[in-house]
């Protein structure tokens, strides 16, 4: 537990953003993991297969992850100000709206998988392995949404490193896993499914045995079992904005997969390991901008602007310079990380059209930086509608540069539309930070109130 309205602003939010990188850098193991064991042991195919299916997990769970995020910007407000009363009517909310979404989506995500893959073009040669894969998942996929639930509350109230510890446990399990069921037992893709599954019980269940145990200490003593119907409505509110971005971007996902579908298994393939490569090399930047969140919703609890001004300054320069490293980084040893996920010997197209993706891909970082950084004051302080926007931006750009690029200089075009949309989702907060307005959004009015 962590009070982020007293002491060094930069301090705070790199002490924050820290244990929350190594938890990010963990989580995308389980990609990573599953990547490279699918696509060194079962081959090019059932690599495709598995990659195909983020978009459509994504987008599924878009609704019910939001809500969670939602709910974090209220319990992150309501710890600033020392309401514990309303943090303890959030979580409860929390539980029940997150507990009836995840039904309704794990038989959705059961029921209509196979559907949803056709229409995202997925070739008849790769579509048993992604719907095989997607059965399991969404069979399990309580584990996955109550770790996320648990671990917003956590960091809501500057806890970030018990879902560090979860997320070590269960990427150290998901590894072993994956290496048993797929070399051992032979599950093939099913093995994968299984990993995966079983490690976000795990982290599940060590972040919600932690916050019983100091539900005192973090204020969430004595809860009730209702849900209250305001809270509900707040946390839909609030939540609603964001989900519905991350399903518009999910969506947008969909249809530039199904751009790269169109292409063949080589080049889908390459899309799936360079999309690894490129979602462990922005963690740290995607934590750093978590953490400015995080920093502003509790000095929002306060009315503390000029603190917020501030953190967000510190926050750039830190920004600007993790971006240019990890650029140079990736530019650098791009063909070297593409061949962790597939044999440069067997699959020489794919590496090859990969390493043009991470050269591409590198110039953004700069522009995610920025964009981060003045998209999570700006969700921090409240206006999650302004996030929205900002987002539905990025994903406009998103999906009209890559048909029209793709259509002129090939697959290339499709990479080249990454930091086109970013550069457009970045002028939405700029302007709105600056315009001032972001100040009265405030979502928890009233100062301390008493713990019972």
């Amino acid at each position: 537990m962590k009070d982020m309205t007293q002491g060094a602003p930069a301090k705070l939010i790199l002490g924050f953003a820290a244990p929350m990188l190594a938890g990010s850098l963990f989580q995308q193991v389980y990609n990573v993991a599953d990547t490279m064991i699918v696509g060194r042991y079962l081959g090019e195919e059932a690599l495709a297969g598995v990659g195909s299916t983020g978009t459509l997990t994504a987008f599924l769970l878009a609704l019910v992850m939001g809500l969670c995020n939602g709910a974090g910007l209220i319990v992150a407000q309501c710890f600033g100000c020392k309401d514990t009363g309303k943090m303890k009517k959030t979580v409860v909310s929390l539980i029940w709206v997150a507990g009836g979404m995840t039904a309704v989506i794990s038989l959705l995500g059961i029921v209509a998988s196979r559907f949803f893959l056709t229409l995202l073009g997925v070739p008849e040669n790769v579509i048993g392995y992604s719907a095989e894969y997607l059965h399991i998942l969404y069979s399990f996929v309580c584990g996955s949404v109550a770790y996320n639930g648990a671990a917003a509350i956590l960091r809501s109230t500057g806890d970030s490193r018990t879902p560090l510890a979860a997320l070590a446990a269960s990427s150290l399990l998901n590894v072993g896993l994956d290496l048993f069921l797929i070399t051992v037992c032979g599950l093939g893709v099913a093995g994968a499914a299984y990993a995966t599954v079983l490690s976000q019980l795990l982290s599940a269940v060590i972040c919600i045995v932690y916050l019983v145990k100091k539900r005192r200490l973090l204020g969430l003593s004595g809860m009730g079992v209702k849900p209250d119907r305001h809270f509900v409505l707040l946390i839909m509110k609030t939540g609603f904005p964001a989900a519905f971005q991350s399903c518009m971007i999910s969506l947008g996902g969909m249809s530039v997969q199904r751009l790269v579908n169109s292409y063949g298994a080589s080049v889908m393939a390459a899309y799936v390991a360079a999309n690894r490569i490129d979602s462990m090399a922005i963690q740290i930047i995607v934590s750093i901008g978590t953490a400015l969140s995080v920093f502003t919703g509790q000095n929002m609890g306060q009315d503390n602007f000029g603190r917020i001004h501030e953190g967000l300054k510190k926050t750039l320069g830190m920004m600007l310079t993790a971006s240019s490293m990890v650029a140079v980084l990736v530019f650098t040893f791009r063909r070297e990380l593409m061949g962790i996920f597939l044999d440069p010997s067997e699959s020489a197209q794919a590496v090859g059209i990969g390493a043009v993706y991470l050269s591409v891909i590198g110039v953004a970082y700069l522009i995610a930086g920025v964009m981060q950084s003045y998209q999570n004051v700006i969700r921090g302080a409240g206006d999650v509608n302004t996030c929205m926007v900002a987002g539905l931006t990025e994903l406009a750009g998103r999906i009209v540069f890559a048909y029209l690029l793709s259509s002129v200089i090939g697959v290339t075009g499709i990479w080249i539309a990454t930091p086109l949309s970013w550069g457009c989702g970045c002028v939405i907060p700029v302007v709105r930070y600056y315009g001032g307005k972001w100040k009265t959004k405030k979502l928890i009015e009233g100062g301390m109130q008493p713990a019972g």
